[in-house]
């Protein structure tokens, strides 16, 4: 038995940020219902990458069961108000205003439903004066600082991924799962709001405290860690490494063992993190001469020898071979494709992706006035 199973989420959904909380639901055994527009899910058009169906769309959606309603009209807005009162949660992410529009916004829905879950994933805080703006993730990634600590020291630059998005859909999944867990001792529905902003200023809180306590502004260091040194990458004879110390007993092993220096432990400009922080360029100089004369298999064996953590700089293409990749197969309208296992459930039997509307006549007889 699943975790959640018996558990009915209804979902007026869109893009990423919601689609992975209800992913996430779903793959713990929750039924999830998806509700569509005639015209689907905008992720449904991003591309055709995994045999006709988006990338972003393959990715978010598994284990769903999709109803195409057009909200406007009023008949499928009542079959989507039925099938709210018989939820245990109700997710949206639509724009600023919409749900509440519709009597869909989570605090009406409350009132109406004490038992229920209402979340309400926003771009900003409806108590800031940002609450409406639009919001799409490289957007919120830019307001909240994390593209100025990200890229070279010539040029800001986005996450390649949809860090905002995925980050509120995994905070909105958490507060699902307090939520139930909380109505489970006290028979109370809770009124949850998620803002893709937030996710991103919580995970800016290193840098921020840097400027509120040092007045110290976190600059850009492209692959290179901001605050911790040596944590960056190092040319070798036939490829790069990345190496990290992070603590004074790693820092004595790198220098006596890997690099063969033992003067640079008592070289004062070294003696602490913060020293060595301060003299990056003069110490990256040392340690990248001596990568620079051997190479990957020589330096590696170096690190592992003096137990050094260390990696390699994988593009995709590494990453589709990688020996550590789990994947699991899930069924599409296109066929059957692999994917990146989920890290809560790394031997997910995953449920199919739904076509657009698969399951709309069953569950308008369901859910059939009567």
């Amino acid at each position: 038995m699943s975790a959640l199973d018996g558990i009915l989420v209804v979902a007026l959904e869109q893009a990423v940020a919601a689609p992975i909380c209800t992913q996430r639901l779903a793959d713990a055994g929750a039924r999830v219902i998806k509700i569509e527009r005639p015209e689907g899910d905008i992720a449904r058009h991003y591309d055709q990458a995994v045999k006709g169906t988006s990338a972003y769309f393959a990715w978010a959606n598994r284990g769903k069961e999709s109803i195409v309603l057009d909200v406007k009209q009023a008949g499928d807005l009542a079959l989507l108000k039925r099938m709210v009162a018989r939820a245990d949660v109700f997710i949206q992410n639509f724009a600023p205003g919409a749900a509440s529009r519709l009597g869909l916004g989570s605090k009406e829905l409350l009132k109406q439903h004490p038992r229920l879950i209402a979340v309400d994933i926003v771009g900003y805080g409806r108590d800031t004066a940002y609450r409406d703006m639009r919001a799409y993730d490289m957007l919120i990634q830019a307001e909240s600082g994390i593209c100025a600590v990200t890229g070279t020291p010539d040029e800001a630059c986005k996450v390649g991924v949809s860090i905002a998005d995925t980050a509120a859909g995994m905070n909105a999944h958490a507060a699902v799962l307090e939520a139930l867990i909380a109505r489970g001792r006290d028979g109370k529905g809770r009124a949850v709001e998620i803002a893709l902003f937030d996710g991103m200023a919580d995970w800016m809180n290193v840098p921020l405290m840097h400027y509120a306590y040092q007045g110290k502004v976190t600059e850009r260091h492209g692959l290179s860690h901001a605050s911790i040194y040596p944590y960056a990458p190092y040319g070798c004879r036939d490829g790069e490494i990345v190496i990290s110390i992070q603590s004074h007993g790693e820092w004595e092993r790198l220098c006596r063992e890997a690099l063969e220096k033992p003067a640079l432990i008592a070289d004062p400009r070294f003696a602490d993190n913060p020293k060595r922080v301060a003299n990056r360029e003069a110490l990256g100089k040392e340690v990248a001469e001596v990568f620079a004369r051997h190479t990957v298999k020589q330096m590696v064996a170096r690190l592992e020898a003096a137990k050094i953590a260390w990696a390699r700089v994988s593009g995709v293409a590494e990453l589709a071979a990688h020996p550590a990749l789990r994947r699991i197969t899930v069924d599409s309208p296109g066929g059957s494709f692999e994917a990146a296992a989920s890290a809560l459930h790394p031997e997910l039997q995953a449920k199919p992706v739904p076509a657009l509307g698969q399951q709309s006549e069953a569950i308008r007889r369901e859910f059939a006035q009567t």
